[in-house]
């Protein structure tokens, strides 16, 4: 960011220094005009593209009411939530209305704790999910903000992470675990399918509930729907955003068993004074109906596309053979050396292409329908700044 606006804004690292001044399709282009091939779009925001017409068009021919009071009926509320249930995976029949993710994983460890009467939880070892104080409590968020009690279980998530993570649900005062299906938070981490198929009858044998963050991974980033499908796994809660209105407004929400939704009527709170903002409503039902119409045909793009960028990068000459770690368009690759992957982000990003560097990783999360020539233009960058 430039120095003038750090005097108002406050913000933590990152790319700061690019003042975005617009977005289209695949590409961001800053202040003084130059163009950059997005490989992050808003770290799975996104997911098809930016300024995408239908999506601007619904915002200026809006017109419905400015706000809803959250006490008060909508049925476009109705509309959306039936669509949402319509897509997810069987047993979340009902949705609660949130402003983003955050505010949806809040909701979800709210009825976590109300509906088991636990008030821990077990959460994977450095996750991210969220920014408010429970969702950093079950992140990696400091002690001196973490207002729950969590436990950690460390990856590799397998045979051997399902017994250490029974030890500790044998106490039953877990309300619930939580993770990512396919942790992107974590560089792009996949559980084995032995670990994911195991994980809810175990935490049901000891009255744990399953909360499967769809946050970043949901509407096709990993090549299904929702990283869940990956696996036999049916979780009891899933918090969703980011790509649900890509980026035109904002939004969340969380889905979830009907006795779950009962509880949080009864004895919870799920009062969101913008949540699930007329606007935000609006876009997200074009967004998602577009989506539910042309499921088939972006997921099968999401699997060439994936194919394509993991042929080029194995053929890439790193400094060392990387460790590259792929679902769909969530691309890791682990360069091994923190300062290398600094060192080829920044010179990628000074040729016009933007990654995000996760440590010794460099993380891709492009469009999913990209198209073949700007993977190559991106992917051609890459390779130059090796």
């Amino acid at each position: 960011m430039p120095r003038s606006g750090k005097k108002f804004v406050v913000q933590n690292g990152g790319d700061a220094e690019i003042e975005v001044a617009r977005a289209r399709g695949n590409y961001v282009y800053d202040s003084r005009g130059k163009k950059y091939i997005d490989f992050v779009m808003g770290w799975c925001v996104g997911n098809f593209g930016w300024g995408r017409p239908a999506l601007r068009r619904r915002v200026h021919a809006f017109d419905g009411p400015d706000y809803v009071y959250p006490g008060y009926a909508y049925r476009p509320w109705r509309e959306l939530a039936q669509l949402l249930v319509g897509l997810a995976p069987d047993g979340l029949t009902r949705c609660c209305r949130a402003t983003g993710g955050s505010e949806a994983v809040e909701l979800a460890l709210q009825a976590a704790m109300l509906h088991t009467g636990r008030k821990k939880f077990v959460a994977l070892e450095d996750a991210y999910h969220g920014n408010t104080l429970g969702a950093l409590s079950v992140g990696d968020g400091d002690d001196e903000v973490r207002v729950l009690s969590v436990a950690r279980l460390e990856p590799p998530l397998d045979r051997d992470a399902l017994d250490r993570l029974e030890m500790r649900l044998k106490r039953r005062d877990v309300a619930a675990v939580i993770m990512e299906p396919i942790s992107i938070n974590l560089s792009v981490l996949i559980p084995e399918a032995e670990f994911m198929e195991g994980l809810v009858p175990l935490c049901h044998r000891y009255g744990t509930l399953v909360i499967l963050d769809e946050v970043a991974t949901g509407f096709g980033r990993t090549g299904k729907l929702f990283a869940c499908e990956h696996y036999d796994v049916q979780p009891d809660l899933m918090p969703i955003a980011k790509a649900a209105t890509g980026g035109a407004v904002g939004i969340g929400g969380l889905l979830l068993r009907e006795d779950l939704a009962e509880t949080l009527e009864e004895d919870g709170n799920v009062y969101s004074t913008y949540g699930w903002h007329p606007l935000s409503v609006d876009v997200a039902i074009t967004n998602v109906r577009w989506i539910k119409r042309n499921q088939t045909r972006l997921l099968r793009q999401v699997e060439r596309m994936s194919n394509y960028f993991a042929d080029r990068i194995r053929e890439m000459p790193f400094e060392e053979e990387p460790e590259l770690r792929v679902r769909g368009l969530a691309i890791a690759v682990d360069v091994r050396d923190e300062k290398y992957a600094e060192r080829v982000a920044k010179k990628c990003r000074a040729r016009g292409l933007l990654l995000d560097p996760q440590e010794s990783v460099l993380l891709m999360l492009p469009a999913l329908n990209v198209d073949r020539a700007t993977a190559k233009g991106g992917l051609d960058i890459l390779e130059a700044c090796l």
